[in-house]
């Protein structure tokens, strides 16, 4: 008897901002069973697939009970009885049943708790982990445990605009192990809590679990306070960790500038490069993730022409996961590195596309949390059988963020032949 899909039950749930969200279960004629529950973003892409929110007034128009209708009628209906080991073909059906280019009448949050449940399903019924499972959709591409970048401290949109730029990361460059790199990411952690309360600043976190304190010197000070806790942590800045910074450029983009509120400064694209080439000379900054304007391409290429032999250059907003979008930044060498998230394309199978296409390229990927997560782990597996290298998926506290490094550290304890990836050595 062939597997097939028997049921599909989707639920409104809670994200980690307290905001509904979509959790789809999957069950196959074998008893296989699947559930995956998406995330939200706080600063979205104009690009990304479309978010099916109700409107009306339970919790403040953001619920998501039509998604969750769309899921328990017309997507089940269309799946029952398929192939759930056809990935690209459950996905496809779901694509044309939606018939929009973003996936706004179903909505990506419905077909992507979907797309991700069968994965699931099906990897459990064939007796493997998901990561397995994706390793072998994906054409068995080299397996890696990802290079953390760990947001320690939030701005921008993530911590009410203490900041302009919207996260700083440190990236533990010399952990030997996966295991080491969350040990030293967590040394730092705590010792940046010691220097905030030090320096009288408050300890709350962010969305992300990064501290949230509204700095008093500007977009510069979180790096000074970092390299505090890098060296009291008893690290050497540049050899044991280096740092990343998402801009979120599109946030401060107004009338073609660049509104930097917290200097009292107003940048041409030009400006913002001269600014980043400067910080580089200044400290280890490995990666820039949205550095400039989402739609600004020429600005992107200029930016990767001056900077992109010094600095991973990183579309978030930019590429949104598209591979149309991205065909377009490798050709016209906008960026040197994709952020991969499910949810702004809205399909496992386009997920995996989208990294495949940029490894081919020579591009660098970062699998990536959004900041309204649930206890969802399924980008631990992604990031682990697709080989992405590196992993976005926040800091050192919240359970939500650190569930997806218990799931990694777990796949570590059982797959001791998989190294950790070390995308920053030359």
């Amino acid at each position: 008897m062939d597997i097939t899909i028997t049921n599909i039950q989707a639920r409104q749930i809670l994200d980690s901002r307290g905001n509904p969200t979509v959790e789809a279960d999957v069950t196959l004629s074998d008893g296989s069973f699947g559930r995956a529950a998406v995330p939200s973003g706080a600063s979205t892409g104009s690009f990304e697939a479309v978010e099916l929110r109700d409107g009306e007034l339970a919790f403040g128009g953001k619920g998501v009970l039509r998604a969750v209708e769309n899921v328990n009628g017309e997507i089940a209906q269309a799946l029952k009885g398929s192939n759930p080991f056809d990935q690209a073909a459950i996905d496809e059906k779901m694509k044309s049943l939606d018939g929009t280019p973003n996936k706004a009448r179903l909505g990506a949050n419905a077909i992507l708790a979907v797309s991700l449940a069968v994965a699931k399903a099906a990897a459990k019924s064939r007796g493997v982990e998901l990561y397995q499972y994706v390793n072998s959709l994906a054409g068995n591409p080299a397996m890696c445990l990802p290079m953390p970048m760990i947001n320690v401290m939030n701005g921008g949109q993530h911590a009410l605009g203490a900041t302009d730029f919207q996260e700083y990361m440190i990236i533990p460059t010399s952990a030997a192990t996966f295991a080491d790199a969350v040990r030293m990411s967590a040394e730092v952690f705590h010792a940046l809590a010691k220097i905030l309360k030090d320096e009288g600043y408050p300890t709350t976190v962010g969305d992300e679990g990064g501290y949230a304190p509204r700095v008093r010197n500007g977009n510069m000070e979180p790096i000074l306070l970092l390299s505090r806790a890098i060296e009291q942590a008893g690290y050497k800045l540049g050899v044991d960790f280096g740092f990343a910074l998402d801009v979120a450029a599109s946030e401060l983009y107004k009338d073609g500038k660049y509104n930097l509120a917290t200097e009292h400064r107003i940048l041409s694209a030009d400006e913002m490069i001269r600014t980043y080439k400067a910080l580089l000379e200044r400290v280890p900054v490995l990666s820039i993730e949205d550095g400039l304007n989402e739609e600004a391409w020429e600005d992107w290429e200029k930016m990767t022409a001056d900077l992109g032999n010094f600095a991973q250059l990183v579309g978030d907003d930019l590429l949104v996961t598209n591979v149309e979008r991205l065909k377009r930044g490798i050709e016209e060498k906008a960026g040197n590195a994709i952020l991969i998230k499910p949810n702004q394309i809205g399909t496992l199978t386009e997920t995996i596309q989208a990294v495949l296409m940029a490894k081919n390229a020579g591009w660098n990927t970062v699998m990536s949390h959004r900041s309204g997560e649930t206890e969802d782990v399924t980008i631990s597996h992604l990031a682990v059988g697709l080989g992405t290298g590196q992993i976005k998926t926040g800091s050192m506290s919240r359970s939500e963020r650190i569930a997806k490094y218990n799931e990694l550290l777990r796949i570590a304890e059982k797959r001791p032949d998989l190294e950790i990836a070390h995308p920053f050595v030359k």
